[in-house]
């Protein structure tokens, strides 16, 4: 696929249009890559392809929907046991992404925050995801939030590692510790709790994504697999988030969700 084939964003494009219905952070799991390569006849690695595609429509619909916050879980804790060849596709195609897209990203001021596991990741990764967030740091747009080598159970233990080590130092009292201070702890600290979770491919799960984060989350599963995800696909999701009456475990819905 030739890089004029591909997609890019300009500032004009990454303008929110003013849509006031639109939650203010949706997080999707992009799911199917795979699924949509075998149904084609095609390499695995092609569907990861043409799901770069999807995740560029996605970043611009987000913008264009008026959404705030979108985190795209890329690649989880789990995905290290895939095949190598597999995995060095999905490397590859993060440090295409990373170095071809992210002028694209800071021009149309998006703000990169990169959660998940840093400690043994290659350096090179390591050091674009860095990249990506010291460039971006000062945009004032959508913040686009990549969740890479990431886990909600092994966010949650490192919190609580770290919650305790600050009880053992003097710094934190037990019975000072909440719901508040558990928040401040995790990876998304100082980022509001999703208002709308999406997966792709059909799949009824969450597959270890966000897990505390998405407590009052609404949840929309999508039958189409994720590299046909575009900005209807969104907008669907969006309708039928809109339709629904969040109580947050009340009686009665909750205004300004």
């Amino acid at each position: 696929m030739s890089s004029t084939n591909l997609q890019k964003w300009t500032a004009s494009d990454l303008a929110p249009d003013g849509a006031g219905a639109a939650p203010r952070h949706v997080a999707i799991i992009m799911d199917g890559n795979g699924r949509w390569a075998a149904a084609r006849g095609l390499p695995r690695v092609e569907g990861h392809r043409r799901g770069v595609e999807a995740l560029r429509r996605a970043v611009r619909a987000a913008h264009e929907l008026g959404v705030r916050h979108l985190t795209l879980y890329s690649f989880s804790a789990e995905n290290w046991s895939r095949p190598v060849e597999e995995v060095s596709d999905l490397m590859n195609l993060l440090r295409l992404f990373m170095r071809r897209d992210l002028a694209e990203l800071h021009k149309g001021e998006v703000r990169v925050k990169v959660i998940g596991e840093r400690a043994g990741l290659p350096s090179d990764i390591l050091g674009l995801l860095e990249e990506a967030e010291a460039r971006t740091r000062g945009n004032s747009g959508l913040q686009l939030v990549v969740a890479f080598n990431y886990g909600g159970r092994q966010e949650i233990v490192s919190a609580v590692r770290r919650i305790a080590e600050a009880v053992r130092d003097g710094k934190l009292a037990p019975e000072a510790i909440d719901v508040g201070v558990v928040a401040d702890h995790l990876d998304t600290a100082n980022i509001p709790d999703p208002d709308l979770v999406i997966r792709t491919s059909g799949e009824l799960r969450i597959s270890n994504f966000l897990l505390w984060q998405s407590a009052y989350a609404e949840f929309v599963f999508l039958p189409l697999h994720w590299p046909d995800f575009d900005k209807a696909a969104f907008e669907e999701a969006l309708a039928s988030f809109s339709a629904r009456q969040r109580r947050y475990g009340g009686r009665t819905a909750r205004a300004g969700a």
